[in-house]
């Protein structure tokens, strides 16, 4: 039985990630999970604490090669309703950035995340599934579907959310739905788009569009199930007619590239996030919409989190599990709970709640300090108090002097 110190299973952008900065720890690392299909059409938006990570990685270079800025946010009310809320922009200027973060189509970063995986000795890699896994005192046994049989310190479970590992570790799991599918697709424009993602708030959700490089951008048209169905069947013409139309024209003409994808939309959380030798990554432990550029932001943070728990001398692998769960659960469970709020404000059709929405959005409009707390946290968790810290010990310094 060939022994490793983690065993990865799962492969796609989290998991790979998690083995590329796992190995780099000098441990030996095993991926586990049949080849990611390069098909996926999204793009995903990494913010800048993300993506100085892919940068201690040693892949930011040739990702931004495919990549776009994200420099201003946009929100603008796309309903028809009664309380109607003022249009906001967040700048990263406004809190020290050149950019937010990046939006990466999620194709080709899987291919380059690979490239890294085959060309690191540190990394073995077994493309098959895991079939059983047994958890012992001494390690874990992982029973592979090819017939092969390893054992680890510690299992990562990134296997999304139908999670074998999970399943088999005995975490329970908490799910739910929304009245909504999300269209994703990729279109080329008349106008440049200036690095600036325009998200607007409809009665059905989020319509959020996202710049990629050049001319183009990438698209979350989020509608009820039955539009959703009607949009995703229209000739690319007549969906190019209709997103533009969307968009208010702001961008000029737009071209559809291809038939969207639709997602229906939903939620789901484990009850824990780690348990003796096993951890749950990503999806593996938690999902929701894709709303505010938090799904995979927050994975990272799962992965770095272990890393950092991995260089604790004082932790074992078989109790690493309960204080990963610990360190992870805040986070996690603030940011659930942030996205389902404001996906169900969008939803409500009662007054006080649309009430209460735009007055929140016209705060932000005007009141400059709140927005960049709210910008501060939503680049990096704790960004904000970090700040405040900062500047008051330079004011400290400065009066000392």
């Amino acid at each position: 039985m060939e022994a490793f110190d983690i065993a990865i299973v799962g492969a796609g952008l989290a998991g790979n990630i998690a083995a590329l900065a796992l190995a780099d720890s000098g441990r030996r690392v095993v991926l586990v999970a049949p080849s990611a299909r390069h098909t996926d059409g999204r793009t995903t938006a990494l913010m800048a604490q993300s993506m100085d990570f892919i940068r201690d990685l040693g892949l930011f270079e040739d990702i931004a090669k495919v990549a776009a800025p994200l420099e201003t946010m946009r929100i603008l009310d796309g309903t028809g309703r009664l309380f109607r809320a003022p249009p906001v922009s967040f700048r990263s200027s406004e809190v020290g950035l050149p950019a937010f973060g990046y939006n990466i189509p999620n194709a080709p970063f899987l291919e380059e995340l690979e490239t890294r995986i085959s060309a690191q000795q540190a990394i073995t890699r077994f493309d098959t599934k895991l079939d059983r896994l047994v958890l012992t005192e001494a390690a874990a046994e992982l029973h592979l579907a090819d017939g092969r049989t390893l054992a680890a310190g510690l299992v990562a479970g990134a296997d999304g959310r139908q999670s074998e590992v999970r399943r088999q570790s005995g975490i329970a799991v908490r799910n739910w739905t929304y009245p909504q599918t999300a269209l994703v697709l990729n279109f080329t424009h008349e106008l440049p788009h200036a690095n600036m993602s325009t998200e607007f708030h409809t009665e059905h959700g989020p319509f959020t569009q996202v710049p990629l490089p050049g001319r183009r951008s990438s698209l979350v048209w989020v509608l009820s199930p039955r539009e959703a169905e009607a949009t995703q069947a229209l000739p690319l013409e007549a969906l190019s007619r209709a997103v533009e139309d969307r968009m208010q024209s702001v961008l000029g003409k737009v071209t559809v590239e291809a038939a969207p994808q639709a997602f229906p939309l939903s939620g789901m959380q484990a009850d824990r996030f780690g348990k003796g030798r096993v951890v749950l990554l990503g999806e593996a432990a938690h999902a929701f919409p894709p709303i505010g550029a938090q799904g995979l932001n927050l994975s990272l943070r799962d992965v770095m989190a272990l890393r950092d728990l991995l260089s604790d001398p004082a932790l074992s692998a078989a109790t690493i599990g309960e204080a990963f769960d610990r360190s992870r659960r805040a986070d996690i469970q603030s940011r659930t709970l942030s996205v389902d709020l404001l996906n169900r404000s969008l939803l409500s059709g009662f007054l006080p709640v649309q009430i209460l929405r735009t007055a929140g959005l016209h705060m932000l409009s005007a009141i400059g300090p709140l927005r960049s707390v709210v910008m501060r946290e939503g680049v990096e968790p704790g960004g904000s108090w970090k700040a405040v810290r900062e500047t008051l010990r330079e004011r400290v310094s400065r009066k000392q002097a």
